[in-house]
């Protein structure tokens, strides 16, 4: 499994833009799909978006299309998070988090028990 730490999170005001930065450690990173979720106070983890193992395939919650793009560098072990015309509803604890990919190679963000290794998290706050 892969060991996960997310880095990029901050204070920015509505309408302003964060990049995250997922860093993996361990083998065969490539071979993982990558996903982003995110937790506000008082709700429910909810899948942002992923991405496949070759870029081949990304996946967008209704919320944040347009507005929010993934993507990787295999050589550097890293995904990425562009998060731009940010909400004040944007403002969560972001997780970055790896699925194996054994039952598909197309990457989901409605079955979280797919992804087995999650990132510590990192706080975007949107506001003014």
């Amino acid at each position: 499994q892969l060991q996960l730490v997310e880095s990029g999170g901050g204070l920015v005001q509505p309408g302003g833009s964060l990049r995250f930065s997922c860093a993996a450690s361990g083998f065969s990173f490539d071979t993982y799909l990558i996903g982003w979720f995110r937790q506000a106070p008082g709700k429910e983890r909810e899948g942002v978006s992923c991405i496949g193992r070759r870029s081949n395939s990304t996946n967008y919650a209704d919320s944040v299309k347009g507005r929010f793009t993934i993507s990787r560098d295999n050589a550097k072990n890293t995904v990425y998070l562009q998060m731009n015309s940010l909400k004040p509803e944007d403002t969560a604890v972001y997780y970055c988090a790896s699925d194996p990919g054994w039952y598909s190679n197309l990457c989901t963000l409605n079955i979280e028990a797919r992804y087995g290794s999650w990132g510590p998290g990192t706080q975007a706050t949107v506001s003014s």
